[in-house]
């Protein structure tokens, strides 16, 4: 069989030639765009600045030795003055040094010559003009070594200096004495370095817990099927705002009847004990593991009353357990000696409790309120006729329309200040009952809408533009928030853990496989059954992955926060690099890579053992 060669097309050949000089004509932008200049690379004063740091990075300031130091000097003159010029005559028994010639013309070469100083020692030979003895002179890389003798003889070229008076060139000689040992350079580097491990495992701890809730939200096939009326879901959204706001309230009052009593130990105590002990058995007893038979009315209504007073229980526990941690800790500070910072770590969780229990509390209240809310719409839009239900739809969908837009018009304000509220604040509420009339007008009464598909996108909305902003930014934001510190960087690095692992969380959701979903949801199983019994085993091995990975990720950031007061060894790093210290600046990146290296280790090992 025969293959014939067939002829290349001009245009082809036209085409790839265009396409060769628009890559090229693109190339020789970016050149310019970007300053490439070799020649500048190749000059030698750029030549010598690289030389000098380079040694200094190849010679990072970890040990050191104690040194025994020797001074000399020795007059010279330049130019030489009019009279003969007399050395001076050294005294016995003392180091000295003599120059050859006496005096010279600048940029001149003398020979300076050590004697009786300590055997195999070296140091720099400087030019100390006899004017101004504090500005001292470098004479290039003049460095004097001495024999077992304690002597030695230098070459050096005088600097352009000309004085009418006397002027000195100084050797100063130092010899190791004992053994090496730790730099403070090093110290402090090891300090900052233990800071920068802790920080990233406390942001991603932070982040892991987060994230996880979060990735169930982002995950496609997990919300695709989430369906509501259009009662349910306006009156959720009125749920939220009403619920965060009375819990809120709610929360703190409680906080305020229990600080009275917060002081004594033993009331803490017996609180706490009380408290956990109502709030398991009254739990137990109100949500019974399985019903004989359906309650009456008024059972119900009793466990509801329960739950509620378990609720409340459960918060005054909190209150009384933060005030317990900071009254123990106060206790064993004294007595822990060393080990204090465990009543420290104690003290800051009571705090921690104080701050997000009321958080904690009010966001619990809007989700129930908004879960009671969405299912007495659901209920009104099932059970109702479709008069009814559609007279209900344009009532709560104009509410929840209104709560929606008011919400996002009082936080423009409170941002930008407008100063206008007609603006700002009714516009808003007005557009948005009038968009939810006309949501509830075009939608047939008994319809579900797709709303896990609707927080699908706004969630992945939301963690997109929060991963656009680098940790740097973040940790910026949150220097100004809480000071320069590792709090800041621990922040920073938290949130930036939260959507880079809600995203990577959601994206293995989605690729699990779907014949245990199914499974599990043809039992009847709920929404959050169905994602303990069917997802959950399916990804925690690519979780435990990801998130070690993420540590990793973290060790290294936080190096990066660090240049602007985020914590950890890169405040440190920065610092020295400021003051041209490359010597303890290369101590830090030696830290650094060890620090990384020894991470990617001990993650590969842990994700080998339990992946």
């Amino acid at each position: 069989m025969s293959v014939k060669n067939k002829k290349s097309s001009p245009w082809k050949s036209l085409q790839l030639g265009l396409a060769v000089m628009a890559v090229l004509i693109v190339y020789a932008y970016g050149f310019e765009i970007t300053q490439i200049d070799l020649e500048e690379l190749r000059s030698e004063q750029r030549q010598t600045s690289l030389q000098r740091v380079m040694r200094a990075l190849a010679r990072p300031d970890i040990l050191e030795y104690d040194k025994e130091e020797q001074k000399a000097i020795a007059e010279i003159y330049v130019p030489c003055p009019a009279s003969e010029v007399q050395p001076a005559i050294p005294g016995s028994n003392q180091p000295y040094i003599t120059i050859t010639p006496t005096c010279a013309d600048p940029q001149s070469t003398v020979s300076v010559e050590g004697f009786i100083f300590l055997p195999n020692a070296s140091g720099p030979v400087r030019f100390v003009p006899g004017d101004d003895p504090t500005n001292v002179v470098e004479l290039g890389n003049d460095v004097a070594q001495t024999d077992s003798s304690g002597h030695f003889v230098l070459d050096v070229k005088l600097p352009k200096r000309t004085s009418e008076e006397v002027q000195f060139i100084r050797a100063t000689l130092r010899r190791n004495v004992g053994l090496p040992h730790f730099t403070q350079t090093a110290k402090d580097t090891w300090d900052k370095i233990i800071e920068t491990i802790f920080l990233a495992l406390l942001a991603t701890t932070l982040g892991t817990i987060l994230a996880i809730p979060i990735s169930f939200f982002a995950a496609r096939n997990l919300m695709k099927g989430v369906r509501s009326p259009l009662a349910g879901i306006s009156l959720s959204i009125i749920g939220w705002p009403v619920g965060i706001g009375v819990g809120y309230l709610i929360v703190n009052q409680i906080g305020k009847v229990s600080a009275p009593i917060s002081s004594n130990l033993y009331v803490n105590l017996a609180s706490v004990i009380v408290g956990s002990l109502f709030t398991w058995f009254g739990i137990r007893w109100a949500m019974p593991q399985e019903e004989l038979r359906t309650p009456r009315i008024a059972l119900r209504l009793i466990r509801l009353v329960v739950i509620i007073a378990v609720v409340l229980a459960g918060l005054y526990t909190l209150f009384q357990l933060a005030a317990l941690t900071t009254n123990v800790s106060v206790v064993i500070k004294p007595v822990l000696g060393p080990l204090g910072f465990l009543a420290t770590f104690l003290f800051q969780v009571s705090d921690v409790l104080r701050v997000t229990t009321p958080a904690a509390g009010a966001f619990v209240a809007g989700g129930a309120l908004s879960s009671v809310l969405g299912r007495i719409g659901q209920r009104v839009a099932e059970k109702g006729s479709l008069t009814i239900t559609k007279i209900f739809n344009l009532v709560v969908s104009a509410g929840a329309g209104a709560t929606t837009l008011g919400l996002i018009g009082w936080l423009i304000e409170s941002l930008y200040q407008v100063g206008r509220p007609e603006y700002t604040i009714w516009l808003p509420i007005l557009t948005g009952a009038g968009i939810g009339l006309v949501l509830a007008v075009l939608t047939k009464a008994k319809d579900t809408l797709p709303i896990g598909l609707i927080i699908y996108y706004i969630t992945r909305s939301v963690l997109n533009g929060l991963r656009s902003v680098e940790a740097l930014v973040m940790a910026i934001v949150f220097v100004i928030a809480v000071g320069i510190g590792p709090f800041a960087g621990v922040m920073a690095l938290g949130l930036h853990t939260i959507v880079s692992l809600a995203k990577l969380y959601s994206e293995q959701v989605e690729s699990i496989l779907p014949g245990p979903l199914e499974a599990v949801e043809a039992t009847g199983a709920n929404r959050l059954q169905t994602v303990i019994y069917a997802v959950i085993p399916q990804i925690v091995p690519p979780y435990i992955s990801y998130t070690m990975y993420r540590w990793d990720i973290n060790v290294r950031m936080s190096t990066i926060i660090g240049f602007v007061g985020g914590g950890g060894i890169g405040f440190l790093l920065q610092q020295n690099i400021n003051l041209l210290n490359y010597r303890a600046a290369s101590a830090q990146m030696l830290a650094i890579a060890v620090v990384v290296a020894s991470m990617d280790y001990i993650s590969s090992v842990l994700r080998e053992r339990y992946v």
